[in-house]
């Protein structure tokens, strides 16, 4: 990639795509393009392929997605399957007939089986059933995946999928309806604190391992896959570390400053006790994550402190 190459990312607003379009920019690149939803409706692919036949990108980076919790996916499972179907089968079919010779299609860890040992091999993949709670989702973003596969084999193009861990940072979703733990916790602890210390519950017993990745440090990913070409077609991205939630709900407490207690509501589930990534294959191509988790809880926190007007329920 040269710094002038034109490079155009898909979902350029969200979580993920904001932090690619910060670190491309950070490394020099002049030529980014992006479009917001009511611009360019991914959906629709006579516009996605007529958007790409006028701008003529060198590369492209699909970090756009319908993404949801557990409640979302179970109320639209159908909306949660096609929605994502129908925008990464846009982006990756208008791709190809486009003539785009690099494409890095993003996804989630979702897409291995519910009792996959651990930790998460990318060759498990299609090997068991799926979590039923976000299976439509999953079943998705695996057709993504086998899509770019397909298109390595059949056509010889750089396409490249990548599967990260949890992730968090800024611009993170931080609504306690919907949002994840890391970022829930940091809420629930900051609020707390702002009302005289008070307690925090929080589900289940505290003992399930959970693996967690700064999203800046998705972002180097996803650059350093643009910048190279990589030898396989999948690749597992996270810090191949996990930490209880006992530990997250310690390490969060400490970094917000929250004096109180922290009470386990053990009546609530668990979840699955351990979801861990192997991320052996990127270390060998010469990647690793650089952001530990207390650093990435504090960036994250600064970060919502200084942008706590947008969560209006905020007790201060």
């Amino acid at each position: 990639m040269e710094k002038n190459s034109k490079i155009y990312i898909a979902g350029h607003r969200g979580m993920v795509g904001s932090a690619v379009w910060r670190a491309l920019e950070k490394k020099g690149y002049t030529n980014l393009i992006g479009r917001t939803s009511k611009e360019l409706d991914l959906k629709n692919q006579e516009a996605v392929f007529q958007f790409l036949q006028e701008e003529k990108p060198d590369a492209i980076i699909d970090a756009a997605a319908r993404v949801g919790g557990i409640l979302a996916n179970n109320d639209f499972p159908y909306q949660f399957i096609m929605e994502n179907m129908q925008i990464q089968n846009s982006l990756i079919d208008g791709s190809l007939k486009s003539g785009i010779d690099k494409f890095i299609f993003l996804g989630s860890s979702c897409i291995y089986p519910k009792f996959a040992p651990q930790p998460l091999k990318e060759e498990y993949l299609l090997t068991d059933s799926l979590e039923p709670t976000n299976e439509w989702y999953a079943i998705a973003k695996i057709t993504g995946v086998k899509a770019c596969e397909a298109i390595r084999k059949q056509f010889g193009k750089d396409y490249v999928s990548l599967m990260p861990t949890n992730l968090y940072g800024y611009f993170d979703n931080f609504d306690l309806k919907t949002s994840h733990v890391l970022p829930a916790m940091i809420r629930k602890f900051h609020e707390a604190k702002a009302n005289n210390n008070a307690d925090v519950v929080l589900w289940g017993s505290g003992t399930p391992m959970r693996e967690f990745l700064f999203v800046d440090d998705m972002a180097e990913a996803v650059v350093y896959a643009l910048e190279n070409q990589l030898p396989e077609h999948l690749y597992n991205v996270g810090s191949g570390t996990d930490i209880t939630i006992i530990e997250l709900a310690e390490t969060i407490q400490k970094v917000t400053g929250h004096q109180g207690t922290i009470v386990w509501d053990s009546e609530k589930p668990d979840g699955t006790p351990r979801k861990l990534m192997d991320v052996s294959k990127m270390k060998a191509i010469g990647w690793k994550y650089s952001t530990d988790l207390q650093e990435g809880i504090e960036k994250t926190y600064d970060w919502f402190l200084e942008h706590i007007d947008r969560f209006k329920e905020v007790k201060m």
